[in-house]
């Protein structure tokens, strides 16, 4: 894996993408018990419970509970991070109507911020962490 971002022209998340979050957002909408800001509050809360679930995947995949053993892979923690991605673009959609608009935008300022430290950066050490105790 390089340590370099990709080139400018790497592509954007596409129409098929925001088609189906823009349909999950109207099926989310068409079941939603709450309604309202209540209903905001708990689709960010949701994407707290995904993001738990990848802690799950990760600890199920290193075997960190002697008492369940490995009970996922890795391919269950890219599942599980697919899952919180999705949603975390749904909650963005619940929150404005140009959300790949919003999306787009906010990924190119974080590209540009990225790659102004890789030129600042470039031909310099990276410093590494003393090794912990």
């Amino acid at each position: 894996m390089s340590d370099h971002l990709p080139p400018a022209t790497a592509p954007v998340p596409s129409a098929d993408l925001w088609d189906s979050v823009d349909a999950l957002h109207a099926w989310l909408d068409a079941h939603d018990a709450v309604g309202g800001r209540e209903s905001l509050l708990l689709r960010v809360l949701k994407l707290s419970e995904e993001v738990g679930e990848v802690a799950q995947a990760v600890l199920g995949t290193t075997g960190q509970n002697p008492r369940k053993g490995t009970t996922h892979s890795w391919d269950d923690v890219g599942a599980e991070l697919c899952d919180v991605a999705l949603t975390a673009l749904v909650v963005l959609r619940s929150l404005t109507p140009d959300a790949g608009e919003v999306f787009a935008r906010h990924v190119a300022g974080v590209t540009a911020r990225a790659r102004g430290a890789d030129a600042r950066g470039a031909g310099q050490e990276r410093r590494v962490a003393p090794p912990s105790r």
